[in-house]
């Protein structure tokens, strides 16, 4: 069991490592709001998605297959696609900012849950 889960969390931050370089090759093209997002991670006014992911690894089974951040004025969202055990798709809303969960979306959500 444990090196299952040691598996999982890999697989979990290899997800995570995917969109961080997302973020970093947007801010070395002089993206401007992931520089800002960046920042605002820095000086602790968004959760990290690390933060977002341990979150879902402890109360949800699956793999996550797309991770999005959504920006509307100085609103931050996060929005995360996993793959549950019985092939589902579920999508989680966070806020950015207090990393608390908004929504949930899909079906057989029970079955997810840890």
């Amino acid at each position: 069991m444990i090196q299952l889960r040691s598996v999982q969390r890999c697989c979990r931050l290899n997800a995570a490592g995917v969109a961080l370089a997302m973020l970093l090759v947007g801010s070395a093209v002089g993206d401007q709001p992931w520089e800002s997002l960046h920042g605002e991670v820095r000086r602790g006014e968004v959760v990290p998605l690390e933060t977002i992911l341990d979150w879902l690894e402890t109360h949800y089974i699956g793999d996550v297959l797309e991770v999005e951040v959504e920006r509307e004025g100085g609103y931050v969202e996060y929005e995360i696609k996993l793959l549950g055990p019985q092939g589902q798709v579920v999508e989680f809303e966070f806020d950015g900012h207090t990393g608390q969960l908004m929504s949930i979306e899909g079906v057989r959500i029970n079955d997810m849950r840890r």
